[in-house]
């Protein structure tokens, strides 16, 4: 398995295709893998559809909101989110498969955006140091990208930071590990209220990540991919002096091309086979992930990180996953043919970055595996959290670079 096409690996469907993570423009009600359709609209989802996101491809003026219809032609993965809207198939707290169904990843968020020079016509928020909160939980693998991202950057005096706690109830994340259940800033307690703000009856999911404008305690935008391609392009005036260049010109077709492979088959793959709702939709979302899995352990026999010499984006998107592998995806979601640690190129690689600052000072497994073992009650009903596994080895030599 070489460079290629990397997503024709692993079996990926049309629709996979479409959704790669900071490829595809637009949003449509489309879900992240093989077989998965649009989902049931909601009649009190917003009207309109953004039809163009990308700041590199311009923009259309739009409606902030997605159309639960799925009309447009392209999507991006859904951030963390509760399960009780939109879908009476998941209206049970803690129930996130279907019997007899594959998973069905919810691909609906506000793609408001904060830009540098917002345009007439849009929804889009200037950039403005100070002016907002990123809300985003330790425990979850999307929101924990943009804490990395924002670090690595140099935006922490920019951009303030809440962190939800691991665990949610069926309403919201809430600010339990802040004094009084409340965010000091915000001085709400959960991020339900900051969407409320601005959406009263908000029919969506409430998800992490999130950003707030802290004037108005309204939230701005919970696209997490688009969040993170913003950090970079939009707030360049307030990175730090040697910042990583996460989207290196040069390799951007190509790099774009692997993370929409990664997110097909490994970020969205292992919950595939975790809320498999049949045998025959875990055995065929297994094998996709481990065909991929393969294919990133050769790629990395040739290459310290997946473009090269250097870190992007596409290893951040990577690591946050590769992060909760054997701590929670090898059991608790059965993607158990190895574990990451008997893997050599990604075992080293996944350490090369856990120890790079950013990276690991910026993961909890204490958090990660309660919110995962604790809120998903369908596969653990007595939400029992495990002793191990041992996790002292990401700490060892990595033996690369």
């Amino acid at each position: 398995m070489g460079l290629g096409d990397p997503v024709g690996l692993g079996g990926g469907t049309a629709v996979d295709v479409a959704v790669g993570e900071g490829v595809a423009d637009g949003v449509g009600v489309v879900g992240a893998g093989a077989g998965e359709q649009a989902a049931n609209s909601n009649a009190s989802a917003s009207k309109a559809v953004r039809t163009v996101t990308s700041h590199r491809r311009g923009r259309a003026p739009v409606s902030p909101m997605v159309n639960a219809k799925g009309n447009s032609t392209a999507a991006r993965p859904r951030s963390c989110r509760l399960n009780h809207m939109d879908n009476d198939e998941h209206s049970t707290p803690g129930v996130y498969s279907s019997k007899g169904k594959e998973f069905q990843r919810d691909s609906r968020y506000i793609e408001t955006r904060i830009v540098a020079e917002p345009q007439e016509g849009t929804d889009d928020y200037p950039v403005e140091p100070g002016r907002y909160r990123l809300v985003a939980a330790m425990a979850c693998p999307w929101a924990n990208r943009t804490i990395i991202v924002r670090e690595l950057l140099g935006l922490e005096d920019v951009i303030s930071l809440g962190r939800p706690g691991p665990t949610h109830d069926q309403d919201s994340w809430t600010f339990d590990l802040d004094e009084g259940g409340v965010d000091p800033v915000l001085q709400i307690p959960r991020i339900k209220d900051a969407y409320e703000q601005r959406f009263p009856g908000y029919p969506r999911g409430i998800t992490v990540p999130a950003i707030v404008d802290v004037p108005t305690g309204e939230v701005v935008t919970n696209d997490f991919a688009q969040m993170t391609e913003d950090l970079f392009f939009e707030w360049e005036a307030f990175h730090k002096p040697g910042a990583p260049d996460l989207w290196p010109a040069g390799q951007r077709e190509e790099m774009e091309e692997v993370m929409r492979h990664v997110y097909t088959e490994v970020n969205n793959g292992v919950y595939r086979c975790g809320f498999a709702g049949s045998q025959e939709a875990y055995d065929a979302a297994y094998e996709r992930l481990w065909t991929a899995m393969d294919w990133l352990e050769e790629r990395l026999a040739t290459r310290r990180y997946l473009m090269g010499n250097a870190i992007t984006e596409a290893d951040i998107r990577l690591f946050t996953t590769l992060a909760r592998f054997d701590a929670v995806y090898h059991g608790h979601f059965k993607c158990n043919r190895n574990k990451l640690s008997e893997m050599p190129n990604l075992w080293g690689y996944a350490r090369d970055l856990f120890q790079t600052p950013g990276f690991g000072n910026n993961t909890d497994f204490d958090q990660i595996k309660a919110h995962y073992y604790i809120v998903h009650t369908d596969l653990n009903p007595l939400s029992i959290v495990p002793g191990g596994p041992d996790l002292s080895g990401w700490h060892s030599p990595h033996g690369r670079g």
